[in-house]
């Protein structure tokens, strides 16, 4: 196997799951991973790239994936096959503070002349007390490293000192040492995404498993590009807000891919792989003229793959048209997280009903794909009631859509962890708000708990986490409910929905049984008898899974197009 000059390793939420009992329960219902978070974060594309671009040998291996995929997989066997003379580990997203911790000692044990870096977001909140692991060598900090982690390489090739390398964190034979975060790009215009690397990585290592960015890429493919980095919102739960990004990430405002460049990186994407393209980031903020422009472009470079868009706010019908005459297929998503304007003020969310409604409305009158509308539950100012209603607030947006299919309403629970840099992370006390962990290893130690309930790191002075667990399949019921009330499910799959509904809600009651049971070898059979069924609960409980996925075809039929595109030098 060829020497790497750093191997991107994306580890499993908890390692080994496959031999742990873990009832995780809804926590991965609204992203595309399973509970295993098994999705690497964008930043592993956009970092190989522009290292290889620059003279590296560069490698993905997605482990997390692989051990979905293969239930044998010896993965410390595969470690230690794996040569490289830097390791990434991705720790971006807190659930992955078991896993990445976890592989990163296979790592050392294997491999202990090789460096083990780490990045992300939790990495770079954690990056004192994370560095104090001992198989953890270096943290590269902030929210664009690309050309801080080539300075990185460089200077470990040449063995050139550390301290000029921006956004370092390290530690050697002296002692720990800190670089502050100084490379803080004020625009995304500095790379370019190249999705042909990924192409040309997999013919390389014969090795589409490593490569996929989750499980079911390569029956479900779904693109992304970045329009922002950065926020001008103060929502309470959310680790990538103004104060977060000011205060641990040194970022000051937001940071925008220019409207033509973002085009570009849509094109380029469809050159490869046809699939939608995930736009991260409400590009509304750049102001109209932004989107004017993203939209011409779009349309003179001829972009035919669907176009998804996220909004924090509801679009206005002039949005809606420029989408409509300007691409050839598009989606929406928006989070409200509730209903109640109380509870959304709380959240900082500051948008009415009615302009929530008017905007479904108009988007499905230009034509969109779908709309996607996101409930949470778990917020500031949040009963079990309100949460209920907020479900059931489906069904008014259901009747006021027409009860078109288009429209899909989901909601889950705020799990497993408050967002670290949040507000309600920093001050939960202000925002009703108990928080059940602070450190990294208290997040850690959670992870390996049976039953999700018990892995949820808040309560709050209106729910607790029983409350929130019980609540949370209370809700999935009355979505269920409005969905068949209005004709969008027959009798049978609502009799399904709610039988599985039912039977999760009994399993975590029967792994509190479980785990209340003083006898270690009783407590084992007794989690051996739940191991099969609570496993086929874990997934698509709450929200249906197919039910998020937007219209594409398998990986399989971009093959020709991907293979041209390398022929002709794309």
């Amino acid at each position: 196997m060829s020497k790497e000059d750093i191997i991107f390793l994306h580890a499993p939420s908890v390692y080994d799951f496959r031999k742990e009992f873990l009832f995780y329960g809804p926590v991965s219902d609204m992203v595309p991973s399973t509970p295993v978070f098994e999705m690497y974060p964008f930043g592993f594309t956009s970092m190989a790239a522009h290292l290889a671009k620059n003279g590296y040998k560069v490698r993905i291996v997605n482990l997390a994936s692989m051990m979905l995929n293969d239930r044998k997989l010896d993965v410390e066997k595969l470690i230690s096959k794996l040569k490289s003379k830097v390791f990434g580990i991705d720790l971006h997203w807190l659930p992955h503070a078991h896993g990445a911790l976890e592989i990163a000692k296979l790592v050392k044990k294997y491999h202990p002349d090789a460096k083990v870096l780490f990045g992300g977001f939790s990495s770079t909140y954690f990056h004192e007390e994370l560095l104090r692991y001992p198989q953890v060598d270096l943290i590269m900090k902030g929210d664009s490293t690309e050309e801080p982690l080539r300075q990185l390489m460089e200077a470990l090739k040449e063995g050139e000192p550390l301290e000029s390398v921006p956004n370092l964190s390290w530690k050697d034979e002296k002692g720990e040492h800190h670089n502050p975060i100084t490379y803080v790009p004020d625009s995304l215009d500095y790379q370019d995404v190249d999705y042909g690397w990924i192409v040309r990585s997999v013919i390389r290592h014969m090795d589409l498993e490593g490569h996929k960015p989750f499980k079911d890429w390569d029956r479900y493919p779904i693109t992304m590009v970045f329009s922002i980095k950065g926020c001008h919102l103060n929502c309470t739960v959310c680790g990538g807000s103004c104060p977060a990004m000011h205060k641990f990430l040194n970022r000051q405002k937001p940071a925008f891919r220019s409207p033509e460049k973002l085009a570009q990186d849509v094109y380029n994407i469809q050159q490869y792989i046809k699939a939608p393209t995930f736009i991260v980031g409400d590009p509304r903020r750049g102001g109209l003229d932004y989107m004017q422009r993203f939209f011409a472009e779009v349309k003179r470079l001829g972009v035919t793959n669907s176009l998804v868009f996220e909004f924090f706010t509801p679009p206005d019908e002039e949005f809606y048209k420029l989408a409509s005459t300007h691409t050839k297929g598009f989606a929406v998503e928006i989070s409200p997280d509730s209903h109640d304007p109380e509870v959304r003020e709380a959240l900082g969310r500051n948008y009415s009903n009615e302009e929530l409604e008017t905007s479904i409305k108009n988007a499905l009158k230009y034509g969109a794909e779908r709309f996607d509308v996101f409930f949470m539950i778990g917020l500031p100012k949040q009963t079990r009631e309100s949460a209920v209603k907020s479900a059931e607030y489906a069904k008014t947006l259901y009747l006021a859509a027409n009860k078109d299919p288009r429209l899909c309403v989901f909601i889950s629970p705020l799990a497993p962890f408050l967002d670290p840099a949040s507000l309600a992370f920093e001050d939960p006390e202000r925002f009703g708000y108990v928080s059940l962990a602070r450190t990294l290893e208290e997040h850690r130690a959670r992870l390996t708990s049976p039953s999700w309930k018990h892995v949820l790191s808040y309560e709050t002075k209106w729910m607790t986490r029983d409350d929130i667990a019980e609540v949370s399949y209370e809700a999935a019921d009355a979505i269920n409910k409005a969905r068949f009330e209005c004709g969008l499910i027959d009798k049978e799959e609502l009799d399904y929905r709610l039988k599985r509904s039912s039977e999760a809600a009994d399993m975590m009651k029967r792994v509190d049984a479980a785990m209340a049971i003083a006898d270690p070898e009783e407590k084992r059979k007794a989690f051996q008898e739940l191991q099969r069924r609570s496993e086929e609960l874990m997934e698509s409980t709450i929200t249906h899974k197919r039910e998020m996925e937007w219209a594409t075809k398998g990986l399989i039929r971009s093959v020709p197009r991907a293979a041209w595109a390398i022929l002709r030098g794309v």
